[in-house]
């Protein structure tokens, strides 16, 4: 009896109607993992040790700088699994950046082990790896180039936009971070989108007034 079936079945169903007995030989060997809101997933310069796959919460992946500003990189989400896990197990390098969990976690984690072992003899896992890894890869650079090239302002209405709510439970300092810019920045321009009347502004909450507006903006 496969453990935590019913967890592959809801979340990597694919896995389990591969029907290769590596693919069962790698589920088998993973070990469920909860893991507290807050916690340091992997940290710059550290050796990856296990490949991890995500069941629930999410997992922002962040470069520090020597003055301490965070830069957002990306999210890891139900279902998906780490670029930089997997570009750390390819290469044999560290971890160039860092991961924390936001919000209560739980995944599979496999071993550097199977996951090399599974990597050899399945061809299903192969083609699963390297799609995730491509997607989270063109991911994290059209992130890149919004930083580089995107003004603040549009950024800005690009990341209201996103998640498709209304209303955000979100500070300053986090949509900071995840703009790669500074709180002060965020803040004036979320003030000036307020006085355009197009969001309203409480503590910790910002509720989009003019989802048409912003999106003239991005446009």
């Amino acid at each position: 009896m496969l453990k935590h079936k019913e967890q592959w079945e809801t979340h990597f169903p694919e896995f389990l109607r591969s029907g290769e007995s590596a693919m069962l030989s790698l589920m088998e060997s993973a070990t469920l993992a909860k893991i507290p809101s807050g916690q340091q997933v992997f940290s710059l310069g550290t050796s990856c040790e296990n490949y991890l796959l995500l069941l629930s919460g999410s997992v922002r992946a962040q470069l520090l700088s020597e003055n301490g500003r965070e830069v957002f990189l990306y999210q890891v989400l139900p279902g998906d699994s780490c670029v930089l896990t997997t570009s750390c197990l390819l290469s044999g390098d560290g971890y160039p950046a860092e991961a924390i969990t936001e919000g209560d976690v739980s995944a599979f984690i496999i071993s550097s082990h199977a996951f090399y072992r599974c990597m050899e003899k399945s061809a299903f896992f192969r083609e699963f790896v390297f799609k995730n890894f491509a997607s989270g890869l063109s991911n994290v650079i059209g992130r890149m180039n919004e930083v580089v090239f995107a003004g603040i302002n549009i950024r800005l209405a690009q990341e209201l936009l996103r998640s498709g709510f209304t209303e955000l439970k979100v500070t300053h300092q986090e949509l900071a971070v995840k703009l790669g810019s500074v709180r002060e920045v965020v803040s004036r321009n979320l003030k000036q989108f307020e006085a355009k009347g197009w969001v309203s502004l409480s503590r910790g909450t910002i509720v989009v007034n003019n989802i048409e507006a912003l999106k003239k903006l991005t446009d």
